[in-house]
């Protein structure tokens, strides 16, 4: 019996290049970076005082100002994203239906400035002054469970905290959800919104960050000789998969599908990634044996790219592990060269351009890309975006912990 194929008919997205997917994508292909001084909280007392902030988001525009007071900004995100998205795939959701449509978000801090915040009251006024919103604000799971709620969607419903893999191991589990048959619809990607002094600080003691706080628009710059280290960042997008079936019966726009899913873990180092790119390698061969698609027909890659020295260099190593002397022909672009790194919402935010690139026959850039690394000797697209006719994607995340997770995007062909 054959599976289901999935299909992409919606997107939304708030990210530091604009507040919808169109303007975010418009963005990426004309190589503008959305990264500039931090404003969201007080870096002065750090190195990195730069981040990719979603600016002008206005959170009442798409949630009661009462609930929104209630929600922490990941999860206003996550909802005006999933809005957008249910708007994208003109899906008309009745309450006859809304058990067969469901929830699955990537996410890797939770509310985390307003855990901060709690943690301030807690020492300077008392442990009875914390907001009774506290844990409905702070908790992971609360992005999808508030996009559940205001959406009225009573179908499957969870959440993944796989760091900066969470997004596409959301998105790829989701595609599981409906091949098995658990729902006809999901909404699926990622959410964060962290940047905070107790973030900052956690990333700065462990030297993680970029410190190019005097060219914040060039910080970010994967792949390059003179990287050091990734920009914070946040934003949510989130994608409507459908089965194809039900994406045809209600007459939908599909974009594209998802074909394939893998993940891996290193087993290796708490926050390392493993230098042989072994648990990349695999994790990127599984999804596309899943997709049934072969090493000769991946058009392009969505790097993960963080502009972290160690990231780069290994995914590189894994990238060629995997496609021998193929991986030199191959485009590979890194998104967060012009956002930064949003960490759980990563991939989410990654996977517009991964479809985009299908439907517009483009692939963006690498920016910043100056300095040659002979570590990193790919084509990485540098700095001005590419016409290729792209049938394949393949999109790269891997996080903290060895935590890997590749997704395979692949033009929708004609039939259920």
């Amino acid at each position: 019996m054959s599976r289901p194929k999935v299909v992409v008919t919606g997107i939304g997205a708030l990210t530091p290049l604009g507040l919808t997917a169109q303007e975010f994508w418009e963005g990426l292909v004309a190589g503008k970076s959305g990264v500039g001084p931090m404003t969201l909280c007080d870096p002065s007392p750090f190195p990195c005082q730069i981040a990719g902030e979603v600016k002008g988001f206005d959170p009442v525009q798409y949630i009661d100002t009462k609930e929104a007071r209630r929600m922490a900004r990941f999860s206003q995100l996550a909802v005006a994203a999933a809005l957008q998205a249910v708007e994208d795939a003109d899906l008309k959701i009745s309450s006859k239906e809304s058990h067969r449509i469901g929830v699955l978000l990537g996410n890797g801090n939770g509310g985390f400035p307003t855990t901060e915040e709690g943690c301030r009251v807690l020492v300077e006024r008392g442990g009875m002054r914390v907001s009774p919103f506290f844990f409905p604000m702070t908790l992971p799971n609360m992005a999808a469970s508030n996009v559940s709620r205001i959406l009225g969607l009573t179908g499957y419903n969870s959440t993944v905290i796989t760091a900066c893999a969470a997004s596409n191991q959301a998105i790829g589990e989701a595609m599981e959800t409906l091949r098995r048959g658990a729902a006809d619809v999901m909404l699926t990607g990622g959410t964060e919104a962290g940047i905070s002094q107790l973030g900052l600080a956690g990333f700065c003691t462990m030297r993680a960050l970029s410190t190019r706080n005097d060219e914040p628009q060039k910080a970010s710059r994967p792949f390059d000789a003179q990287r050091d280290g990734f920009v914070p960042a946040e934003g949510a997008s989130v994608l409507v998969l459908e089965t194809a079936e039900h994406a045809l019966n209600r007459g939908a726009n599909i974009l594209c599908e998802v074909a394939g899913f893998g993940s891996t873990s290193d087993a290796y180092h708490t926050v390392k990634p493993d230098e042989s790119g072994e648990g990349a390698m695999r994790a990127m061969r599984i999804a596309l044996k899943d997709a049934g698609v072969g090493l000769d027909e991946v058009d392009y890659i969505n790097a993960h790219g963080t502009s972290t020295p160690l990231n780069d260099a290994v995914e590189t190593v894994a990238i060629k592990g995997l496609f021998q002397e193929r991986a030199y022909q191959i485009p590979v672009s890194s998104t967060k060269s012009m956002i930064g790194h949003s960490l759980g919402a990563a991939g989410g935010l990654e996977a517009v351009p991964c479809v985009r690139s299908i439907t517009d026959g483009v692939v963006h850039p690498t920016v910043n890309y100056e300095h040659p690394d002979p570590q990193c000797d790919l084509d990485y697209v540098p700095n001005q975006a590419r016409k290729v006719d792209v049938r394949v994607v393949l999109s790269n995340a891997f996080g903290f912990g060895g935590q890997n997770a590749c997704l395979v995007f692949r033009r929708y062909e004609d039939g259920r």
